[in-house]
């Protein structure tokens, strides 16, 4: 999905955002560029891409690869404030978070269970134009009792990918009616409201958000 932007002079941040557009910066290892794009663009192609999908931004006429690493947020209005674009570099590997989508509805749930998930992205390591935009989990044969681990996701990477999280970590499982009470109380109290939507994780971090 290609998006277009425009190159910024420093400083002009607040103008840009009154005007509808989103500061924003382009980095890797050897380059650093401050730009702007539309924000209702932005929002547009941010929904359907996400942080773990490749997006053409065309900067002046140059066509960068990249991956939303940082996005600030208004937590007030619940506006983006500025965007960080990591430039991947063809055939160089950059390790990202692939979204885990679930699908279906466990026997143990409709027993009076609950699905309790404790995962809900994978940590990999693969060729940008490889990455999956998510992995799709059918629970619907889980019993109570049962838990799913990275390891049993594996085969619905590429077989290009490197699992970078520890392959015995659970992702969910399906607990019984009271432990799903007593964690659904305990989740509720936790609840927080974030203000920086982020990966972590790709080699090149010093060019990292502006504080504008």
């Amino acid at each position: 999905m290609k998006l277009e932007a425009q190159k910024r002079s420093a400083g002009k941040a607040a103008a840009l955002r009154r005007e509808g557009r989103l500061p924003g910066v382009v980095y890797n290892s050897g380059l650093n560029v401050t730009v702007s794009v539309d924000r209702r663009a932005f929002d547009k192609v941010f929904r359907s891409r996400g942080t773990s999908n490749i997006i053409d931004l065309e900067v002046d006429g140059t066509v960068h690869a990249v991956l939303v690493k940082q996005v600030q947020m208004d937590k007030r209005r619940r506006l983006p404030q500025h965007v960080d674009f990591y430039a991947v570099t063809e055939g160089q590997v950059v390790d990202i978070h692939v979204p885990i989508e679930i699908e279906g509805t466990s026997r143990g749930q409709r027993e009076g269970g609950m699905l309790d998930v404790h995962r809900r992205e994978v940590h990999i390591e693969i060729m940008p134009r490889l990455i999956p935009e998510n992995i799709v989990v059918d629970v619907s044969e889980l019993e109570i009792g049962d838990s799913l681990h990275v390891a049993d996701v594996a085969d619905l990477l590429p077989k290009e990918a490197r699992i970078l999280d520890d392959l015995d970590r659970t992702i969910l499982s399906v607990v019984p009616p009271r432990l799903a009470e007593a964690e659904e109380e305990a989740a509720e109290e936790e609840a927080a409201e974030p203000e920086v939507i982020s990966r972590g994780g790709d080699e090149d971090e010093e060019a990292s958000t502006e504080g504008e």
